[in-house]
């Protein structure tokens, strides 16, 4: 966050029967929003910049989803699913803004998650944001290994050589992952608390492995093989959707999502990767809350 002091609330609420941790800034603010992080498997904190428009009159909740951050694993094994996802953010977004419509963000599988809600529960949107979001974990993970395949030979091979054989922690591997991350995920000379206080977490609580695995790119998690995006056209709500132009889930990714979904707005920011709030983050904040405030009703 910025240097000024900002004032929020924070605790638990539950859902579906386990804690979730949330904190809210704006309460009572004229424009609801609920925000959604990425992962699976992350936290909160990392898209905290959004909370910048509690002063544009925007009431926003934060929450860790199931198996993150502070809040409770869930209770069965089978909720590891985006299924089970979208029926957390419908149980979020009841608590605190009951029969109101919203507006919801979500950035990364956050993003995937807001258009899975979208599917299922348009009519209780107002608008919708998918922050290098995405429809099918297939074709994205296509596309990271088309920038895979752009980078240095060492890194390459690393990345080659170690995803074949499952070695994962092998310091090269590692090192390729590191490289990846610089060039596709935060292009900032240091790292915002923020995001390293996301990442220990989302190494410590272990839900990243099981959905995801092992990097943004080696995707062998329960999400392998999510794939809807025959079903956006269905999508009604008016949509931003947003992606950086070094992004690791790349501009094809957002302009295959924007056609699919009838009437949306595409903005490409052209100085960032996977964190536009982050690397343009006055920028964002503007595209951002002019769209919803010229569709919010």
């Amino acid at each position: 966050m910025s240097g000024k002091k900002v004032e929020f609330e924070d605790g638990y609420i539950e859902v579906n029967g386990i804690r979730i941790f949330y904190k809210r800034f704006g309460k009572g603010n004229s424009h609801k929003l609920l925000a959604l992080h990425g992962g699976p498997g992350g936290t909160h904190d990392y898209i905290l910049p959004i909370a910048d428009l509690a002063s544009m009159d925007f009431d926003i909740v934060f929450y860790d989803q199931f198996g993150c951050g502070k809040s409770d694993y869930p209770k069965n094994e089978a909720d590891y699913s985006l299924e089970y996802a979208v029926e957390e953010v419908e149980g979020v977004r009841k608590t605190f803004f009951g029969d109101s419509k919203i507006n919801l963000f979500g950035n990364s599988w956050g993003g995937m998650l807001a258009l899975a809600y979208a599917l299922k529960y348009q009519d209780r949107l107002s608008t919708l944001t998918s922050s290098s979001g995405l429809a099918s974990v297939p074709d994205t993970v296509s596309e990271m290994h088309r920038l895979i395949s752009l980078m240095p030979e060492n890194h390459r091979k690393a990345i080659e050589k170690h995803e074949a054989e499952g070695n994962y922690d092998h310091p090269d591997y590692l090192a390729a992952t590191n490289y990846f991350m610089r060039q596709h995920l935060l292009r900032m000379d240091s790292i915002p608390p923020e995001v390293s206080r996301m990442m220990l977490m989302t190494n410590e609580r272990g839900t990243y492995l099981k959905m995801n695995g092992p990097s943004e790119f080696t995707i062998i998690g329960l999400i392998r093989d999510i794939d809807f995006t025959d079903q956006l056209l269905t999508i009604k709500v008016p949509t931003l959707i947003t992606c950086g132009k070094y992004d690791e889930v790349t501009p094809q990714i957002a302009a295959t999502i924007h056609h699919r979904i009838l009437n949306s707005e595409l903005e490409i920011f052209q100085e960032s990767s996977h964190l536009q709030f982050w690397e343009e983050r006055d920028k964002y904040m503007q595209v951002l809350s002019s769209f919803i405030k010229a569709h919010d009703r």
